[in-house]
């Protein structure tokens, strides 16, 4: 099993991740810009942040024979604080840049007339430096924001083929396979998606166009959640194909689009992915 994880927050994570990760097939990953968790409070500190995503997480995932790849972004929280505006006219330097696969996370939080000015300026500079967008959708009324969040997408001119619009579920997907967008999927121990409700979005609604990500960040959440809905989607009755379609080709395809992924000329599994799954499904290696 080789997996891409589009959407994953290694900043938040440990060193022992990264060789859980490639112990169970992660080759490459897009991490995209968040929220820390710390309110930032100057244009310093984004930067410094977008710097560290370029150059020294790359860095620590290599050691680890992992692509690092990332989006970078002025977050929906982040966009309602006036003291961080000044990120959206430094932007474009870092949107030039090797690596940067994808403008993001964009989209909405709380659904504020500064959210909707930063999103709609942030998808202009996806269609000006032709890149993937890559959105959030907000935890809160979410089939509200996820139809406005189209809505938008339709003003901007972005094509919907490069734009991701994230952490759906059951009341959201429809909307955006309707649209011609890029389904994602946050897999989570507690909230938003689990491997079984993954499972059953896949048996309706195939498995076109659809990202499944572990999003893992500061909260309670696992980096192994690709690893375990390929698990599941094996045990569901889906072939090897469709895993690596899901787990690798989809993500592939969809952050292609920039140009940019930096990707290693691996086709098959190795021995010791195949032992890290046998350890990761409680079996003797």
């Amino acid at each position: 099993m080789r997996i891409f994880d589009p959407h994953i927050h290694m900043t938040s994570r440990t060193t022992d991740d990264y060789e859980a990760m490639r112990a169970a097939g992660v080759r490459a990953l897009v991490e995209p810009s968040f929220w820390l968790g710390q309110p930032r409070t100057n244009v310093g500190s984004f930067t410094d942040y977008f710097d560290a995503l370029i150059g020294w997480e790359r860095f620590r995932a290599g050691r680890f024979g992992i692509r690092h790849h990332c989006a970078v972004a002025l977050n929906p929280k982040e966009a309602n604080d006036p003291r961080c505006a000044g990120v959206l006219d430094v932007l474009p330097r870092y949107l030039a840049k090797d690596g940067v696969v994808a403008v993001g996370e964009v989209g909405y939080d709380s659904m504020t007339p500064e959210e909707d000015e930063a999103f709609a300026r942030q998808l202009e500079l996806a269609v000006r430096h032709g890149l993937p967008a890559l959105v959030h959708t907000p935890h809160r009324d979410k089939a509200a924001g996820t139809a406005r969040t189209l809505d938008l997408v339709r003003e901007s001119g972005l094509p919907p083929e490069r734009v991701l619009v994230d952490h759906l579920n059951e009341t959201t997907v429809r909307a955006v396979a309707d649209s011609g967008c890029w389904m994602g999927f946050s897999i989570y121990p507690d909230t938003k998606m689990d491997e079984d409700r993954m499972v059953a979005i896949l048996r309706e609604y195939g498995t076109d166009r659809v990202l499944v990500n572990s999003a893992a960040d500061w909260g309670r959440s696992d980096p192994l959640k690709t690893h375990r809905t390929g698990l599941a989607m094996l045990d569901g009755g889906f072939d090897e194909s469709d895993v690596d379609k899901v787990l690798w080709r989809n993500p592939v395809e969809f952050y292609g689009q920039s140009g940019r992924l930096m990707l290693d000329d691996e086709p098959d599994a190795s021995a010791a992915t195949f032992a890290g799954n046998s350890v990761l499904r409680g079996e003797r290696p």
